[in-house]
């Protein structure tokens, strides 16, 4: 069965091929940190990491990139809030994208790239970009040519004539829509001003602790697009064969990231773009600056990190979803009917009353249908809502079967659990199991110190407590034996 994605630089479902049949090279937006991370980040972060973990299954390699952009004015205007620089505060906001991402369950990419790690780069793809004539100078500014690189506009499916000024720069521009590689000097008072929150540094004070770099056309700062190009190109290659990115970002953002990319290298830049709608809340997009989001952090230590990625899941990465309170209870719920039918299989497979020679032909059939819906439903571009149906049909079988039988069929149970924990858990990122170990390690640590106290009260002779707590976690169904090395229980 063939993979196929929706390429929005075609705007058709095309079988997937990457440039290696055995290794891809998938390159993912990431945040601009100067502020916490919050479900709607976290629904490209964990669609992405769907893609990621498919690929896999299939038997692909997969380099996986994804950038921080620590050099931005947003950073900027929360100096004296959350650090007392540019670099103290993205250094702060890292640290707490990469635990919201460690709680998300996801895979780590190979590579987080740091716009301040990689100026050297930026300023040779500039060069190389001016040298070419698709770029020039101007009051120490340097801005790309749209009008010098034929395909602007094929993402967007715009023309050049019609699209509005891109005012990201401080120099004289040829024509309105070019955009700014490099700009000259530091970030001003008003660019902070317009960011800025209520208990940070004054506008003019936090100005002063934006980094600049020396460049050939003076002191300055990168421009937000021309970095993607330049870190994925470092990390990956000229051409890569996914790029996946919110939908905001098609213009100007992916489109300029394609210009410059394509006009430095003469390639392709990438084969194939996929764009993660954004997370709607109240009817607007879940957004930082219109502080109506739910922070990734809150919302696992609300839900737990199942039901989030349930949620955010249940929905295909190209479909219009709304957070809502109704939305995340049906996700809660829906993992928890996953999980019980976990639960239940591995319950049932251990047990005296699985046999191997029953059959159940009506579970059997549902497993291999789990399997192939499944499959149908990731090669259609990714299809994680027909997936997790899929594995929801396969848990009411399960539960059909421990209930009105007797004598369980132990094969059909042991590949059920084998398509549970492969296809919801290494594929969708789900973790069976996790409360319950949890759960038995608290219960053994409690246990070892109540024998502790036991075997004291022995020590002092008092050996009517000794035996009252002994009796005790028996009652509770801790069975206790006393050996020569010492006593050992179990649960």
């Amino acid at each position: 069965m063939t993979l196929e994605v929706t390429n929005t630089l075609t705007g058709e479902k095309e079988p997937f091929e990457p440039r290696d049949p055995d290794d891809v090279c998938l390159y993912l937006c990431g945040l601009t940190v100067s502020d916490r991370a919050h479900l709607g980040h976290a629904r490209t972060w964990v669609h992405t990491d769907a893609i990621h973990r498919w690929l896999e299954h299939e038997g692909y390699g997969v380099r996986h990139v994804e950038n921080f952009t620590d050099v931005n004015e947003k950073i900027v205007a929360r100096v004296g809030e959350d650090g007392d620089s540019e670099a103290d505060v993205a250094r702060s906001y890292i640290t707490d994208t990469i635990a919201d991402m460690r709680s998300l369950n996801l895979l780590r990419a190979d590579v987080y790239p740091r716009v301040s790690e990689h100026v050297p780069e930026i300023i040779d793809l500039i060069e190389t970009l001016v040298e070419k004539e698709y770029a020039y100078e101007a009051d120490s500014s340097v801005y790309f040519d749209v009008t010098a690189f034929e395909d602007y506009g094929t993402l967007s499916n715009q023309a050049v004539d019609e699209m509005e000024a891109q005012d990201d720069g401080h120099g004289e521009k040829r024509h309105p829509a070019d955009f700014a590689l490099w700009k000259a000097g530091g970030v001003s008072a008003d660019e902070v001003d317009e960011h800025r929150h209520e208990g940070a540094a004054p506008a003019a004070e936090a100005a002063a602790t934006a980094e600049t770099w020396s460049s050939p056309w003076g002191e300055g700062r990168p421009g937000w697009h021309i970095e993607c190009s330049a870190m994925s190109t470092t990390h990956l290659d000229d051409t890569i064969d996914m790029h996946v990115a919110g939908q905001d970002l098609v213009f100007p953002h992916n489109e300029n990231e394609i210009a410059q990319a394509e006009a430095a290298t003469g390639e392709q830049f990438s084969r194939y773009w996929l764009h993660v709608r954004l997370l709607e809340t109240e009817g607007e997009k879940m957004s930082s600056s219109l502080r109506n989001y739910f922070t990734v952090e809150n919302a696992v230590e609300t839900f737990g990190t199942d039901a989030v990625r349930m949620f955010l899941l249940s929905t295909a990465y190209d479909s219009r979803q709304t957070y809502s309170e109704a939305a995340i209870d049906e996700a809660v719920e829906r993992w928890e009917r996953l999980e019980r039918a976990y639960e239940r299989a591995v319950e049932a497979a251990d047990s005296v009353a699985a046999r191997t020679k029953v059959a159940d032909d009506t579970l059997r059939e549902a497993i291999e249908a789990a399997r192939t819906d499944f499959a149908a439903a990731m090669n259609d571009d990714f299809n994680t809502r027909a997936a997790s149906s899929a594995l929801l049909e396969l848990a009411s079988a399960v539960n059909s079967h421990t209930d009105e039988r007797e004598e369980y069929d132990y094969r059909a149970l042991h590949d059920a659990i084998d398509v549970f924990e492969d296809l919801a858990g290494d594929v969708l990122g789900f973790t069976f199991g996790q409360e319950r170990e949890s759960d038995v390690g608290v219960a053994g640590d409690l246990v070892e110190m109540l024998l502790n106290v036991r075997e004291q009260e022995r020590a002092d002779g008092n050996y009517d407590r000794a035996d009252a707590l002994r009796d005790e976690l028996e009652s509770l169904g801790v069975e206790v034996q006393d050996t020569d090395e010492g006593p050992t229980y179990r649960l």
